[in-house]
Order: structure tokens, then sequence, then C-alpha cells
């Protein structure tokens, strides 16, 4: 009977083991939203996020080889010079090679990291041209989004599915939304952030942006997604006691499928106040 309930131990604990290893596996592949056991960044579907990613890779290498570094000398220099090897201490006050070294080293370590940092942040701060230009702007709990007049003139409000029996197969509960923001795959999408009332933040990990959405303040950023999907984001700035239910959805799809999209748009949220579209403006 003992060893009966060790096998049943010992194959649940097998069980789990699989479980947890299948899904870091899958934490690792997933893109658009969080994971269980998730130890990284989400899997970058934006030219700008892969290139953070793996820039993030390097310098986890380059942060890891001077960390093994500094231990290896802080051994060989207990090893070395300890009080039982060396009962009378060194006289030396000075090393002009170490410290030539010591100095020198360390810039071209920053060097190392400054030069992709710079490239980096001029491919997020310049964009290039714009195929379709959005709104967003934060309200106290929800989102609202705005298509120009040449895409039809037309905006709509975004709010977190609450009952779990609405959520569609591919929304996660608590970030799904009743109405997503719908973009074409492979175009340049810029996005105007601004807010109603308090700070809020647009934050989308997979595509590698975050602007914060502040009243009176017209914030830009964009994005090009590479891939179709449904990506999730949420509200990054604390706005209040319903700052965890915004969410943001964002579906990337084909050319075809947007301009279907488009056109059941225009019925769908057009109104008296809705139809007129919003002024362009570039950043302030």
């Amino acid at each position: 009977m003992r060893i009966e309930t060790g096998r049943r131990s010992v194959t649940a604990l097998s069980t789990a083991a699989v479980a947890l290893v299948l899904g870091i596996s899958e934490a690792w592949a997933a893109a658009g939203r969080p994971s269980p056991w998730e130890t990284g960044m989400q899997e970058m579907v934006t030219e700008l996020g892969q290139s953070v990613s793996n820039f993030h890779t390097y310098l986890l290498w380059l942060i890891a080889l001077i960390c093994l570094f500094v231990a290896a000398l802080l051994l060989v220099v207990i090893a070395r010079f300890n009080e039982r090897k060396n009962p009378v201490p060194s006289r030396t006050t000075h090393h002009t090679l170490l410290e030539v070294a010591w100095t020198i080293v360390p810039v071209l370590i920053l060097v190392a990291v400054a030069i992709p940092s710079f490239r980096l942040l001029r491919q997020q701060l310049v964009p290039p041209q714009a195929d379709i230009v959005i709104k967003a702007t934060g309200y106290s709990w929800y989102w609202g989004y705005e298509y120009p007049a040449d895409q039809g003139g037309f905006k709509f409000d975004s709010n977190m599915v609450t009952d779990a029996a609405a959520l569609k197969p591919d929304q996660p509960r608590l970030l799904g939304a009743d109405n997503a923001m719908v973009v074409p795959v492979g175009k340049v999408v810029r996005v105007q952030v601004t807010s109603a009332d308090v700070i809020h933040s647009f934050a989308m990990p997979s595509f590698y942006i975050k602007v914060d959405a502040i009243p009176g303040r017209l914030n830009e950023t964009w994005f090009k997604a590479e891939k179709e999907g449904v990506y999730f984001g949420q509200c990054s700035e604390l706005c209040g006691n319903g700052h965890p239910y915004m969410p943001i959805e964002i579906r990337v799809v084909s050319e075809q499928q947007y301009a279907a999209w488009l056109a059941e748009a225009k019925q769908r949220y057009a109104s008296a106040e809705g139809s007129a579209p919003f002024q362009l403006a570039d950043a302030q």
C-alpha cells in the first residue's frame, strides 16, 4: 500500500513537472498576452520590439560576464591575499597599468551599451511616414478610439468584457474588450494619445509601445505589426480604483479583413456625434 502511494506521488510529481515544462514552453512561444510562468518579454511582432528584445538579451549576457569576472576577481583576492598567506601587508599604493585599465574598460563597456541604445531611441522617436492615424483617449476607466476621415471618420469606446460568458475564445479574462482597435498587418500606424480626465498610459508589450495619456496634451507613438493576431495591453499608469480594468485590445488583420471591418464600422459607429472626424495634429 505504501509502495502504491509512493508510485502515485511520483507519477503526480512527474505529471506536474511535465505540465510545468510545457507551460514554460508555451509561455516562451506566446505573443500578445501574458502567460503563466513567463520569465521574459512577450514575443515581439514589430521590428522595433524585436530589436529591443535582442538588445535586452545582449545586455543580459554582457552583465552576466561582468558579474562573473568580478566574482572571479573577488575569489582570487580572497585566496591569494588573505591574512594567513600575507602576514605582512603590501605597501603598494598604486599601479598605473591597472588604473588605466579600470578607467578605459568601463568607458568601452558604456560605449558598447550607448551606441545600440541611441540607435533604438532614434528608431522609436522618429517614426516613418504613417499609413493610418488613430487617436486613443483615456477615460476613467476605458479607452476611446477615433479613426480619421480617410478611414471612415468614426469613433467608439472600448470597455473591458466583465461577463466571462461573453468573452470570445481568443480573449483572456480581464484583458478582453467589447470593441477592439483594428489595424491592417504590415502598415505603419501612428497613435495619438490623450486623456479626458486623469493621467493614463497606453501600453502594448508585444509592440514595444508605451506612452502616457495626459489631459490637455497630445502624445504619440507608432507601430508596424508584422504578424496577424490579437494583442492585449493595459493602462500602465495608476489612475484610480478602475485602473486594473481598462485593457487595450488590438486586432491585426489582413488588408481585406480590415476593409470589410471598416465598411461595417462606418455603419455601426456612425452617428451625429461620432461621424465628425478628429483633426490630425502634431504631438506636443
